[in-house]
């Protein structure tokens, strides 16, 4: 017997598109929402995976784009926090083309609102792409892990760790992780700590593999005892996402292919698999599959314990990407379909309005073969808004 169809919740609509189409492959790459209520949206990469300096406002009353100042550096794969103060502190990356093993940038850079300028800041200690950087409780950044190059030969995870302080403009060191991970991910637990779950570590030229790992970072210990190791993912995850839900409990949802376990098997599908984190506990639990496997999604908190995923791919290579969306339930554990994405897209920008309304913007539609040409990823300026109309 066929189980019954349920009803989508909630709709697209579409608005201002992007000055210029580019995508976010970044963990901490996001969208930022300003004080005014406005979307700030800077760097990120052109179909050849260059790195771009551009930088674009969205105003929501008036659903459109605009281009603003540019970044001093071209950068991809870095991270964009905004502060206390409102300002938004832009940090490391890759600049240049997609060539690996690539030198991470050390610069940073801050935008102020009034006037939409952009000013060199103290640059960190050590270059890196694929970091993470979180605003703590004590409003200081805390940047961590990443990748850059071993004597320009290789890639290599870090373990570094480093505090910004937008009073003096300063960084410091912080007491390093105890795993080096890159392209993981980073939030600020409802105790002010920080959790930080699986990403990559490189196990040779051209191949990562996926980690289980997670630990806390506590800042109000700044020693060595700072990063303690916490419940491991049920499954290793790269490519995932993870959300803060209004109970403090944390939503991990999919993340890249496995690959080969080296058993002799080989899974070439992303993760369909789910899970919640309790801090009180430090675990795990699994929560119910989604319909099918995605990665390089966007999940973002709606509210009432319920989490928006949408778009995704199988794989970034000869993929398409996904236009449907999900709505996670912490009530039921489960999953329920949303309305779908007028343009099906990866590797994009998400993030939740003031009026509790998610903007999506950008990202890849094709990769590979099923690109018109199988050298250049084919990217979308489109930008839509979803609601849940109630």
């Amino acid at each position: 017997m066929k189980s019954p169809t349920l009803a989508a919740t909630g709709q697209w609509t579409s608005t201002g598109a992007l000055p210029s189409a580019r995508a976010w492959s970044g963990q901490h790459d996001r969208p930022v929402v300003l004080a005014s209520g406005n979307v700030l949206v800077a760097g990120g990469a052109d179909g050849a995976d260059t790195a771009l300096a551009q930088a674009a406002l969205y105003d929501p009353m008036a659903r459109t784009w605009a281009a603003t100042t540019a970044l001093h550096t071209a950068r991809r794969l870095h991270t964009v926090t905004l502060l206390e103060n409102g300002k938004v502190l832009v940090t490391g990356g890759i600049t240049g083309t997609a060539t690996f093993p690539a030198a991470g940038l050390a610069s940073a850079e801050l935008f102020n609102p009034m006037g939409s300028t952009w000013t060199a800041v103290g640059s960190l200690g050590t270059g890196r792409w694929g970091h993470s950087a979180v605003l703590l409780p004590n409003k200081k950044v805390l940047v961590a892990g990443g990748c850059t190059t071993r004597d320009g030969q290789s890639v290599k995870a870090l373990r570094s760790a480093e505090l910004y302080d937008p009073g003096t403009g300063a960084w410091s060191e912080a007491p390093p992780m105890t795993d080096a991970r890159c392209g993981h991910s980073a939030l600020v637990l409802s105790n002010g700590k920080v959790l930080v779950a699986g990403g990559s570590a490189p196990v040779a030229r051209d191949t990562n593999a996926a980690l289980a790992f997670c630990e806390v970072y506590d800042p109000g210990t700044g020693t060595a005892g700072a990063w303690t190791p916490t419940g491991s993912l049920l499954v290793a995850r790269a490519g995932h996402q993870t959300t803060l839900l209004s109970d403090g409990t944390v939503l991990a949802s999919g993340g890249s292919a496995p690959g080969g376990p080296g058993d002799g098997t080989f899974d070439p599908f992303s993760r369909a698999t789910a899970e919640l984190y309790n801090a009180t506990s430090g675990g795990w639990s699994a929560v119910a599959n989604m319909p099918a496997g995605r990665a390089l999604h966007r999940a973002v908190a709606l509210g009432s314990g319920k989490v928006l995923v949408a778009g995704g791919t199988d794989s970034p290579h000869d993929g398409v990407g996904y236009a449907s969306a999900l709505i996670f339930d912490t009530a039921t554990r489960g999953w329920s379909p949303a309305g779908g994405l007028a343009v099906g897209r990866w590797g994009f920008a998400a993030v939740a309005l003031t009026d509790g309304k998610v903007l999506v913007t950008g990202g890849i539609t094709r990769t590979g073969l099923a690109a018109a040409d199988p050298g250049t990823a084919e990217l979308t300026a489109a930008t839509e808004i979803f609601s849940t109309g109630g």
